[in-house]
């Protein structure tokens, strides 16, 4: 009967409830002062927990981050402007949940992206989608779905994203064509979902690197209004790490 009810579970899409069942039965005396209505509530918190992680396993695949970064190893030991306070406001996402944005810029190698990427896995764990982009690609990406009638539907994906993670913004001249495409993003997803836009160019050099007034007022317009900024400073987290390692094979 134990093999037939754990069956059964699994085949109702209860993994969780049929593993934890599993462990009553095979530790029968951990449970035995429990009523009926106590075990059966352990099952359901059990299948609880393990939907909400399947769930944010899932999310975290699906946002296809650049790092596998998270929030608390995020490293403070070297000065870039940016404080353990203001990280852990940010990541209690209240900023996405209003759908406003952030701007992170800052150097080469001060390590944007492992605080977006960061952002974005603690937004997954709340259970907000996420989606990662290099600029590069996702333009790519939408000339691809231009050519193969899905551009629309694409457009539509992206607008109900949670949070859009956009990475070097601005290293790259854009086309009229890309032009259009990034104002009908920011457009779809003003004052409805976040956008996170990661640059090595300060903020007022965003207009001139879009390259035509018109568009660039409208883009920058629906990006940088009521947005948060973080601009980071000093030395490049790749050159100051790898001076760390070196240190430590010759000590």
């Amino acid at each position: 009967m134990h093999n037939q009810i754990l069956s059964q579970l699994r085949q109702l899409k209860l993994g969780g409830m049929a593993g934890a069942l599993q462990s009553q039965i095979e530790q029968p005396g951990t449970y035995e002062g429990l009523s009926f209505v106590e075990r059966l509530n352990l099952l359901l918190e059990y299948e609880t927990s393990s939907r909400e992680q399947r769930k944010q396993e899932r999310l975290v695949r699906q946002a296809r981050f650049k790092l596998a970064a998270t929030v608390q190893n995020i490293d403070y030991a070297h000065p870039r402007n940016v404080t353990q306070s203001q990280i852990a406001q940010l990541a209690q996402g209240d900023w996405i949940g209003r759908a406003q944005n952030l701007l992170i810029t800052g150097p080469c190698g001060s390590g944007k992206t492992y605080l977006a990427c960061a952002l974005g896995h603690s937004a997954c764990l709340r259970g907000q989608s996420v989606r990662y982009y290099r600029l590069s690609r996702l333009l790519l990406e939408l000339t691809q779905a231009k050519a193969d009638g899905s551009y629309r539907k694409l457009l539509q994906q992206l607008a109900k994203v949670e949070l859009m993670v956009i990475d070097d913004w601005g290293l790259e001249a854009l086309t009229a064509p890309q032009r259009n495409d990034l104002l009908e993003i920011m457009d779809d997803r003003h004052g409805s979902s976040a956008t996170l836009m990661i640059s090595q160019l300060p903020t007022d050099q965003w207009y001139a690197a879009i390259g035509d007034n018109t568009l660039a007022d409208a883009i920058l317009d629906r990006l940088m209004h009521n947005a948060h900024r973080l601009n980071l400073k000093g030395e490049s987290m790749r050159k100051v790490l790898g001076q760390l390692t070196q240190d430590e094979h010759l000590s």
